[in-house]
């Protein structure tokens, strides 16, 4: 897997290099500069707010399971996302070390893991719903789009993949024991009970179904703000788009990403969807590329910073946990 990933970020590199010198690299780098620090700031200040919405979404599925406060879901909401786009991980590598980020606040090893995974179920649902506004724009744009059969079998894909993953998971005591049982088994102490305990808590969380429509309802929330991020950062190099527009190519790129999701930071994979879909609607494929790297530039500035806090937090813990050395 590391292999994989580590050939699959040095093909999009190497296919974002091709795509910025073939459409005048140049012209992308002064698209970038005519930001200006009013444009980005407002566009990292937009993201800012999204992690709002997206922190409450992933504690309306834990609320009240271990009392918690909302602060430490959003934290830990932060630190995914960070790992996601600033570390040459895959989205899973993400995922588990934003379940560590909420872990630190407090919150137990089966419930920073089974909320973990219900909320990425109610967040992909809510991709695919996203997906499907991108493609009712795309065909209002363009009835006649050779698009449209490609995006709507791979919704459908999409819907069957997310029907499949709720059940394995209503299935979790036998499955994560099976399974975590044969993996872990001898490499650390108290795997049983760790799996028993995830198992239990999955099925709690599961009961709770207006926790769960709630968390999706946000998260389709998110996934609209994201849009209005694309809008302002069009607008941010002077590109008069309709929002609609925005919206469906945010709404597009995030299906693209999802299917993609091997691809660390999504490298290469996120400069062609900017370039492809922006032509989809005429938009100048230096301009679309300008944006994408004027995305990659608010995550680092986010992310590093966030990552950074979370290593801190992490060694002072170990610092408290060590053993008092000989007086």
């Amino acid at each position: 897997m590391k292999k994989l990933s580590l050939v699959l970020a040095l093909a999009g590199l190497a296919l974002t290099t091709v795509l910025i010198g073939w459409s005048g690299a140049g012209r992308v780098f002064a698209g970038v500069l005519r930001a200006g620090w009013g444009g980005f700031g407002l566009y990292v200040g937009w993201q800012c707010l999204m992690y709002l919405p997206l922190g409450l979404a992933w504690d309306t599925i834990a609320h009240g399971r271990e009392g918690q406060p909302l602060p430490v879901f959003v934290w830990g909401r932060m630190v995914r996302d960070a790992a996601c786009n600033a570390l040459p991980f895959s989205q899973l590598g993400g995922f588990v070390i934003g379940g560590r980020a909420v872990m630190l606040g407090g919150v137990s090893w089966a419930l920073a893991t089974g909320s973990t995974v219900l909320d990425v179920t109610a967040e992909f649902l809510a991709e695919v719903a996203f997906a499907g506004i991108g493609l009712g724009v795309v065909m209002l744009h363009d009835p006649h789009t050779t698009l449209r059969l490609p995006i709507e079998a791979g919704m459908a894909a999409a819907v069957a993949a997310g029907g499949v993953f709720i059940w394995m998971q209503r299935g979790a005591n036998s499955l994560f024991a099976r399974l975590g049982g044969r993996i872990a088994a001898g490499r650390f102490a108290g795997t049983a009970e760790r799996l028993d305990a995830l198992g239990r808590e999955l099925a709690a969380l599961h009961a709770r179904t207006g926790r769960l429509a709630a968390s999706f309802l946000l998260h389709l929330l998110g996934w609209m703000m994201s849009g209005v991020g694309t809008f302002i950062a069009y607008r941010a190099l002077g590109v008069a788009i309709p929002f609609e527009v925005a919206l469906a190519i945010e709404a597009l790129l995030s299906a693209i990403s999802a299917a993609t999701f091997l691809v660390p930071a999504g490298i290469g994979v996120q400069e062609a969807s900017y370039a492809g879909l922006g032509a989809i609607f005429g938009l100048p494929v230096d301009v679309s590329l300008a944006v994408s790297l004027l995305r990659r530039a608010r995550d680092l500035t986010l992310g590093i910073p966030i990552l950074l806090a979370w290593q801190s937090w992490e060694m002072r813990r170990l610092r408290a946990m060590a053993p008092a050395g000989p007086r």
